[in-house]
């Protein structure tokens, strides 16, 4: 599984997912975190300026968790079968954590 985190400043979790341009990027193997990674997009590639319906470099994570987005990202992410969750931590490994915790309850 693939986890993206929205951290535009590389420490924290953003607050709007559509205009972010880093993600911390989270291999999971058997509930537990293999590898993480950066990736950071260029301005065209930010969701807020990409096209919905083209290939996109966050096209092969499983979820997507950020500190906030609008309804019109959840969609766009939803057609391309990638799970968007709001998350209320601040820290990209404890945001993944958590998710790793509920969605294994």
């Amino acid at each position: 599984m693939k986890i993206a985190v929205t951290s535009q400043n590389r420490r924290a979790v953003t607050g709007h997912a559509g205009r972010c341009r880093r993600f911390w990027i989270f291999t999971v193997e058997d509930g537990a975190i293999t590898d993480k990674t950066l990736l950071e997009l260029s301005k065209e590639e930010s969701f807020h300026d990409s096209d919905g319906s083209a290939p996109h470099p966050l096209d092969e994570v499983d979820v997507l968790l950020t500190g906030g987005m609008g309804s019109g990202l959840a969609q766009r992410l939803a057609r391309k079968e990638i799970r968007a969750l709001v998350t209320q931590a601040e820290d990209p490994d404890e945001a993944v954590q958590a998710f790793l915790l509920n969605d294994q309850a």
